[in-house]
């Protein structure tokens, strides 16, 4: 608990998190796959979708990409049920270039999965 309030992670959730959602959304702009974007702080949720308007799940896409993924280093939990999507869920520590990263990956991914 000490370590929560003195290194203000909380707080750090809410800005990384914010950082992320920004990311993704641009991705989101780029690839119809990805449907909706939503979460809290660095707890966040991505929709894989057949088609962006119907919000049909596409459990096959999201398998190809999360498996290139981590051919190229980014493992994504993948949840869901009868969904799909991906859970997003960080450390409280990680910073902006480990997010770049993790959001040029997933880019990549996108193109080559």
């Amino acid at each position: 608990m000490r370590t929560l309030v003195a290194d203000e992670l909380a707080s750090r959730a809410d800005e990384m998190g914010e950082y992320i959602m920004s990311g993704l959304r641009e991705l989101q702009q780029r690839h119809e796959a990805i449907g909706d974007i939503r979460g809290r702080g660095l707890l966040i949720g991505v929709e894989i979708v057949k088609n962006r308007e119907t919000r049909t799940p596409d459990k096959e896409r999201m398998t190809s990409v999360s498996e290139r993924c981590f051919d190229l280093g980014l493992n994504i939990n993948r949840v869901g049920g009868p969904l799909s999507v991906w859970r997003i869920a960080p450390p409280l520590t990680i910073n902006k270039a480990e997010i770049d990263l993790a959001l040029e990956i997933m880019d990549e991914a996108f193109v080559t999965a």
